[in-house]
Parts: C-alpha cells; structure tokens; sequence
C-alpha cells in the first residue's frame, strides 16, 4: 500500500507514519507534504494507493486541490474540529479521523480502505463544502444541569468550559458556577460548536470567551489562564499533539 500524507504540522505526520506503520508494516510512505500547492503539483505528477489529507493546511482548505487536480485515489480525511462535515464524509463513504488520530479508528479506517478500494465512488466535494460551509450546524445549545432537587437549564453561552476530574465530566459557568453533566470530553467534541469551543488536553474543552491570557510552554505548548480560574488550582496546558491545531483555531 502505497501512501500520500498531506499534513501541514509536522509532529502530526510524522505521529501518522509512525502509526501507520506499526499497523502495516508493508505499508510505503510516498511523501508528506504541508501545502494545497505542493499537493496540487504531486497529485499532477504522481499517484498513490491511498491519501490521508488534512482539512486546514497553511495555504488554505484542502478540498481547494479537487479543483486543480482529477484525484481517483482513496481519501482518509484527518481534521481537528471539523465535526460538522462528518454527516458529509458519511453519506459520501469518506472515512475520516479526528485528532488527535485513534489507533484504533486508524486501523478501523484502513479495514475500510481494504474493502472499497475496488470501488469506483467518487468524492462528492460538493456535498462536503455545503457541509463545511453551513451557518447553523445542529450544535448542542443547552445543557440540563440538576443541584439537589432544583433542575436548571444552562445556555451553551453561559458555558466557559468543561472539566475531567475523577471521572466526572464538570460544566463551568462563566460567573464560576460547577454542575457535574452526563457525558464525557470525547461526545463533547461531536456536540459543541467548534468555532466556540475547543478540547486542549484530556482534562480541559474550553471557549474562547474563557481565555483570560495565555503564555508559551515547554515543547512549543501554550499554557492558558482562564476566567473564571480553574478549580483546584489545575494547569491548562494545550498538549503537545493539539498545539498546532488549537493555534490555527485562534487565528481562524
């Protein structure tokens, strides 16, 4: 299996070849490129068996290279906070991977490859912009929260962000009110506006209206302070796979 990785942060391709193979280790990394011009000119030139293709790239969306190139080859889409588009990439049989990238789902992704890849479907990059493209993607808006026997519902606005603590998955309001939800960081991430919100470690989801200051971290990190301050005086540190992702979402 001949592979094309398409990623514009390095740490991220290179956590995907190694993955890649360790799975399969017959598995061949063609290339990994970080820009829609330089896959632009390598699709043109070359082919690959399958291609793992990073939505956000430094100059630009990824699906701007359908317009330049004919591109027949299996896709595995990776994206960051793109949950809005999955429905698209599910009706139009595109596997596609979140970051920080699941060995698992990896390996459940390339199972899929395997049994299409004789397939002739195309990508329907139409249906998918319509997805990127939307203005009002069907986001949780409130969460029902209980306090003894009162029951309240709190707007996603008054949220400032979500904390992991001895498995309980706590909502903290922005006048520093803490209410245990049902859920958990990892449905979080299907459920919030990723404009909004964005998931900086294990522990933490936070909003952008939430960060008070943020200052560089060891490993090219960011650590963040924020407002209301964390309880139990917790560090929120972006890790160091979703550095790169979360500082594209500030400069979105």
């Amino acid at each position: 299996m001949k592979v094309l990785i398409v990623e514009d942060e390095q740490l991220a391709a290179d956590t995907l070849e190694s993955m890649l193979l360790e799975l399969n280790s017959e598995i061949e990394i063609l290339d990994k490129i970080d820009s829609v011009k330089k896959a632009v000119k390598w699709l043109s030139e070359n082919e690959a068996d399958l291609l793992f293709l990073d939505i956000h790239l430094a100059d630009g969306k990824s699906f701007s290279i359908f317009e330049k190139v004919d591109i027949k080859t299996p896709i595995i889409f990776t994206t960051a906070y793109d949950q809005y588009a999955i429905k698209a990439f599910k009706l139009n049989s595109i596997a596609y991977l979140l970051k920080p990238i699941d060995e698992e789902e990896l390996e459940e992704a390339l199972e899929k490859y395997e049994s299409l890849k004789t397939s002739s479907s195309g990508v329907d990059v139409a249906s998918i912009l319509r997805a990127i493209d939307q203005k009002e993607a069907a986001f949780q808006k409130r969460f029902m929260v209980t306090t003894g026997e009162k029951i309240r519902s709190i707007l996603i606005e008054e949220v400032a962000y979500f904390m992991g603590e001895d498995k309980y998955l706590y909502l903290i309001t922005k006048d520093n009110k803490k209410y245990i939800i049902d859920s958990t960081l990892t449905k979080l991430e299907q459920l919030l506006d990723p404009e909004r919100f964005f998931r900086i470690n294990r522990k933490f989801t936070i909003s952008f209206d939430s960060i008070k200051e943020m200052v560089a971290y060891s490993k090219s990190r960011v650590k963040v302070e924020l407002e209301p301050p964390a309880p139990y005086d917790l560090e929120a540190i972006v890790s160091v796979d979703r550095s790169g992702s979360f500082k594209k979402w500030l400069n979105r």
